[in-house]
């Protein structure tokens, strides 16, 4: 359970929020704030429309460009200064503050899993919006802009400096590469704090699943299913891989998980393949339990080689590769950090009840190197994500992005 330990910075800001809260303690709110609040719920709408028009730019992993050069522009368009996008494609825009003392990386992410030649055209039900990927993540992606709209609007000026960023390589294979190179290279050394919008409700992702991701190849010489039958085959030997992977057991706490989650190989029915692969999913909260699955994981590889080879006896061996495709490290952040007592406090504001839980995020990234990180939901209700049938129901979304702005305002402080 999280203890409620409301720090100064947080109490001043669920102040400001008072006549949202209805608290009748409170003092007088921030009417700058109050503005913002206020302006937010406005203008829902017009994010709502931001969220569709992004969904209908297609961004798959790893082809993010179209989608990138639109929040450049739109980054423009809200004010922020120096934007740009960086070598790695993530589009980043600043506000700065007037101390240099915290720095805060507000992000969302560009990417989708869907590939290419996807329909993305967003249909509307009343209240419902159902279209690939219209949750996750083109709902963070508006919320994020609308942010610095109502900073703008409420003119309100901030001591740390919000950088925004929309971020690509948070989905599939895409390995975090976008929040891995900002904090490894375009940034590295500036970011204090690091919040995502990723999803949709009011969830804040206090803990990082970690992930070990790779790709098997088993290779052989091939040869005809009759003429050259008695020769080893890769095909043969994924199978066996996989059937021992089947049989893992694994702790359900701390959460491990497995699977094998794409196989190919072969050029004919009638052929012994030459190459055969498949990629494989290992994620734990912990650390040592993602050790432990991962050993177990290497040595059935080796196992399913050997009894392949030994099995067939022949002269021609199968060989294996062992690919790390994927690598995201375990996080947490504790009950009592400042960054998840300010998502305390602004669910507190808003009469929220505080939801917490462990996922994996760009968030992952800097939780592994000790700075202050949580990811947030966007509002609304989500259903079926990374399906085509995805749906996002609008009802008080507006409610997710006053919980983002609050939270932001909470870590970097008003002037």
């Amino acid at each position: 359970m999280v203890k409620t330990l409301l720090p100064t910075f947080a109490l001043a800001l669920i102040m400001t929020a008072s006549t949202l809260a209805q608290s009748a303690n409170s003092a007088a709110p921030n009417p700058q704030v109050r503005r913002a609040l206020e302006y937010i719920q406005t203008i829902e709408t017009e994010t709502i429309n931001e969220q569709i028009k992004t969904c209908e730019i297609p961004a798959p992993f790893f082809k993010e460009e179209a989608r990138a050069a639109y929040y450049k522009q739109r980054f423009a368009e809200v004010g922020l200064k120096n934007v740009r996008i960086d070598k790695e494609g993530n589009v980043i825009g600043e506000r700065p503050g007037t101390s240099s003392d915290t720095t805060l990386v507000l992000a969302a992410h560009l990417d989708t899993v869907f590939p290419e030649g996807t329909d993305v055209k967003v249909k509307r039900e009343g209240n419902i919006l159902r279209g690939p990927g219209i949750g996750d993540d083109c709902r963070g992606l508006a919320v994020i802009l609308t942010v610095a709209r109502a900073l703008n609007e409420a003119k309100i000026m901030t001591k740390g400096t919000i950088i925004f960023v929309a971020n690509v390589g948070e989905e599939g294979l895409g390995d975090l590469r976008g929040v891995k190179y900002l904090f490894n290279t375009e940034l590295k050394g500036r970011i204090t704090h690091f919040i995502s919008v990723d999803g949709t409700g009011t969830r804040t992702t206090n803990a990082g699943v970690g992930s070990n991701r790779y790709r098997v190849t088993f290779k052989g010489p091939g040869g005809h299913s009759y003429g050259a039958f008695g020769m080893p085959s890769p095909i043969h030997a994924l199978g066996r891989a996989v059937e021992k992977i089947s049989r893992f057991e694994v702790p359900k706490t701390p959460k491990t998980t497995f699977t094998v989650g794409r196989i190919e190989g072969g050029t004919s029915v009638n052929s012994i393949a030459h190459t055969a692969w498949m990629e494989v999913d290992m994620r734990s909260e912990s650390a040592a339990a993602l050790a432990k699955v991962d050993a177990q994981f290497q040595q059935a590889v080796q196992d399913a080689l050997k009894e392949e080879n030994e099995f067939w006896n022949h002269e021609k061996k199968l060989t294996v590769e062992v690919t790390l495709v994927g690598n995201r490290p375990v996080g947490d952040q504790p009950a009592d950090a400042p960054i998840v007592q300010a998502a305390i406090a602004a669910d507190a504001a808003l009469g929220l009840k505080s939801v917490f839980g462990a996922s994996s995020t760009d968030s992952n990234i800097p939780m592994s190197l000790n700075i202050p990180a949580i990811t947030i939901g966007g509002g609304g209700i989500g259903r079926e994500a990374h399906a085509l049938t995805e749906s996002f129901d609008t009802t008080n979304s507006h409610v997710g992005t006053q919980r983002t702005l609050l939270i932001t305002l909470n870590i970097v402080g008003v002037k």
